[in-house]
């Protein structure tokens, strides 16, 4: 069944957080300690034997295409199998993607030349855990022409691009602009990024937007906002409930845009509680990503001061290396130096990040490559940080690739 499934996985915006994405997609960005936020929606692909898949890139995409050639070049062509890049490639017309609608069109051609029943359309900036296979099974015995699937919409709804009103059949019966303010229990639901649209619908409605010289607005929210609402009236438009029983993914209900850099911090930090609501753990449901061959992590006594390194509920990536310093209750990508007589506490540090002699941060993202100079205090002072750095509402610094502090 999903081998009847043609998969697009749109990364063309720069996205949030901001800071996080001046050098790359925010499908690029790192996140908990060793992926990448495209290896969810992937790994979810992999894992729900949906093996023809179409990255759509744009925006600084050299990290992502890295990205997709080391960590996901698993798949047999001889088997018909892929995972692809496409950047844009100027067959229709000749500018850059216009948004997700504007993409699809551009590249009608794949669509078309797919023996592939239904298109599945992924945001390819989220992180959560899904079954697609599920989802199709469920999209075909509604005899649905679009499903779409939904998360219970909570305090953050008005954040959302749009509402849906979903009857109790859980057919989609109404939409709603994101300007209502709608109570948290209030019955709503929110999209999640992912929909499930028959392959000859989707060519319709992308030569009738053509025909119409419409131009949608750019984001991923088009699918949502723009093509939703032409569908509604006269197709069978189904809502799919997201962490149910269905399916061979545990369901921790875990979903996350990561849409601020404070929302990025939380969800990286609650990965370290006791019992963490996104499971990486599932053994059949693993989440692949690039690994280099680098050496274990470990800790090693302070030269000076002959203190042993200590690290507390924290994660540690590989060829991290703690020289009698201490972490606490934060996140490490591999390669990161930690000094004798330096404290990191609740911080995120990117791959090869160096922390000084000394050095105390606090609150605080170091991007990649980042060096904090001896006896620096980073995440205690405000208006200090606010002088030299991005801080956010929430007080968290942000530290950009590679700067020397």
């Amino acid at each position: 069944m999903p081998s009847a499934t043609l998969t697009f996985v749109f990364a063309i915006e720069r996205g949030t957080p901001a800071p996080l994405t001046l050098h790359r997609t925010k499908a690029a960005v790192p996140f908990a300690g060793k992926y990448r936020v495209i290896d969810f929606p992937l790994a979810n692909c992999l894992h729900s034997g949906l093996r023809q898949v179409l990255v759509l890139t744009q925006y600084k995409s050299h990290s992502l295409h890295k990205h997709l050639r080391d960590a996901w070049s698993l798949f047999n062509a001889e088997l018909g199998e892929f995972i692809t890049a496409v950047p844009p490639q100027m067959r229709d017309g000749s500018g850059w993607y216009r948004g997700v609608l504007d993409a699809l069109r551009q590249n009608r051609y794949l669509i078309e030349r797919s023996r592939a029943e239904q298109v599945l359309l992924l945001d390819g900036g989220v992180v959560y855990r899904m079954d697609y296979a599920e989802l199709i099974r469920f999209h075909r015995e509604q005899g649905a022409a679009v499903t779409c699937a939904v998360r219970t919409a909570g305090h953050g709804l008005a954040s959302c691009e749009v509402m849906l009103d979903c009857a109790a059949d859980d057919r989609i019966s109404g939409l709603h602009p994101p300007s209502a303010q709608v109570p948290a229990d209030s019955g709503f639901d929110a999209p999640m990024g992912v929909y499930l649209v028959d392959k000859a619908l989707l060519l319709a409605e992308l030569d009738a937007l053509a025909a119409a010289a419409e131009s949608p607005p750019g984001g991923g929210a088009e699918l949502a906002t723009h093509l939703l609402p032409r569908l509604l009236e006269r197709e069978r438009i189904w809502a799919y409930r997201f962490g149910g029983e269905r399916g061979r993914v545990t369901p921790d209900r875990y979903w996350s845009d990561l849409g601020s850099t404070d929302a990025y911090f939380r969800a990286n930090m609650a990965l370290l509680e006791a019992e963490p609501p996104l499971d990486l753990y599932q053994p059949d449901w693993n989440i692949l990503t690039y690994q280099g061959q680098y050496p274990p992590a470990r800790t090693v006594p302070g030269a000076k001061s002959g203190n042993e390194g200590i690290f507390v509920n924290s994660m540690l990536a590989s060829g991290t290396v703690i020289h009698g310093g201490g972490v606490s209750h934060s996140v490490l990508f591999p390669l990161v130096q930690v000094a004798d007589g330096a404290i990191v506490d609740e911080a995120i540090l990117f791959e090869g990040v160096k922390v000084g002699e000394g050095a105390q941060i606090r609150r605080c993202i170091c991007d990649k490559d980042v060096v904090i100079g001896a006896g620096e205090r980073i995440g205690f002072d405000r208006a200090a940080d606010e002088a030299r750095f991005t801080v956010s509402e929430d007080g968290i610094v942000v530290i950009p690739k590679g700067q020397q502090v």
